[in-house]
């Protein structure tokens, strides 16, 4: 059933393309035949690039997924702007139209002249768009390319804390999200992340879940560099959802055994001298088909009451009850920051925050674009990230 609906749809979206595209701009059947046979081809990829890689294999599906997802990313953008075109391509319609044909006179009736279709100016506009869309969309999605591909920016945010010890002042964690191992992202993306995670000279790392799109045996090789992370205080890391999609259980084991601490619905309590800052997390909403819910209050449970709480849940739409757990801080992923342009406002409508820092009531709420991606490696508008936290005592 996924593929035939999946196959529907990405057969009705092309055959707009076709449409636009081939039949529009090209005059001989040879021409129309070759774009035909290419959108089809193209349309084919796309199904096998959604539907396959979890059947075959990650390393079996990496031929095929790169061009799939690049084409992807491509296509997505042609479609918007050639809907984009449609209004004044209907404005212009009248302009395509030559002279009407003389009127007819009969014995019994005066024929109205008929439009006719000027041939060469239907082309010309058809040709127009065509290279017009077809640039705008190569140079987005190549300029998307490098920005995915690339190393994350490092930020720095500072977040004032009412009920932070001094002691406290300028505590650092490196937040990091949405690394997305998998048939397009390898070793070589884990060890960069590493290594600029411990250029900030962390005191501790947070892991806000989705770190792999593959098996523990599939990609268990290429989350090796995780054992090298530095910090005063360890890492941490939850459960996102695709963590549930990739055998969630064999992939805490394995970052157990690479020295991550995990996080499951319970708390640490991080002190210097008398003073202290509870870490908790939870696990995904998606859990709850794995009968692995996330329970807040759980987590708290036995917390000092005097100590700020900054908590670790992988989608910021859980900081709502936060929010009345007075919690301090939550640092969450999940959003990608929206990923493709003009995808954050599909997020905003299921996510309180998109990117950044917000505040809901009391509760502080920061979430970073991820370090990875998901689907085509393009990213438009939505940078990644590695984010570096800094605890700072508020004003009174």
């Amino acid at each position: 059933m996924f593929l035939a609906v999946v196959g529907l749809a990405v057969a009705l979206l092309h055959f707009y393309l076709w449409k636009r595209l081939v039949k529009d701009t090209t005059r001989s059947a040879r021409g129309r035949r070759i774009g035909t046979v290419v959108l089809v081809a193209l349309a084919v990829l796309v199904v096998a690039t959604l539907a396959l890689p979890r059947r075959v294999g990650v390393e079996a599906a990496a031929w095929f997924v790169w061009p799939g997802y690049i084409w992807l990313g491509l296509f997505f953008y042609l479609f918007t702007l050639l809907a984009v075109l449609e209004l004044p391509r209907l404005a212009l319609r009248g302009w395509a139209r030559g002279k009407p044909l003389e009127a007819t006179a009969t014995t019994t009736e005066v024929e109205p002249p008929a439009p006719v279709v000027d041939e060469s100016r239907r082309l010309f506009l058809a040709r127009g768009a065509a290279v017009v869309v077809g640039v705008a969309s190569t140079g987005i999605v190549g300029a998307g390319m490098v920005s995915a591909l690339g190393p994350p920016q490092v930020k720095r945010v500072a977040v004032p804390i009412a009920r932070l010890s001094p002691g406290f002042a300028g505590f650092r964690i490196a937040l990091v999200s949405d690394i997305h191992l998998g048939p397009l992202l390898g070793r070589a993306h884990t060890e960069r992340l590493v290594r600029m995670i411990n250029e900030t000279r962390p005191d501790a790392v947070a892991m806000v879940g989705d770190l792999a799109d593959g098996t523990v045996a599939e990609l268990g090789r290429a989350a090796e560099p995780l054992r090298d992370l530095v910090s005063t205080e360890g890492t941490f890391f939850v459960t996102g959802n695709h963590e549930y999609y990739s055998g969630h259980q064999e992939w805490i084991t394995e970052l157990d055994r690479l020295g991550l601490n995990y996080l499951r619905n319970e708390h640490a309590a991080i002190t210097r001298g008398t003073a202290s800052v509870t870490l908790a997390g939870i696990t995904d909403l998606a859990g709850k088909t794995f009968d692995d819910a996330p329970d807040l209050g759980r987590a708290l449970a036995g917390r000092d009451q005097d100590s700020p709480v900054v908590l670790l849940s992988h989608q910021p739409v859980q900081v709502r009850d936060a929010a009345r757990a007075r919690v301090d801080l939550q640092l969450s992923g999940h959003t990608h920051g929206g990923q493709i342009y003009p995808f954050h406002h599909l997020v905003q409508l299921g996510q309180p925050a998109v990117s950044g820092l917000s505040k809901v009531d009391d509760t502080w709420l920061y979430v970073t674009n991820g370090a990875g991606f998901w689907g085509p490696p393009v990213r438009v508008g939505a940078p990644p990230d590695i984010t570096v936290i800094e605890l700072t005592p508020a004003p009174r």
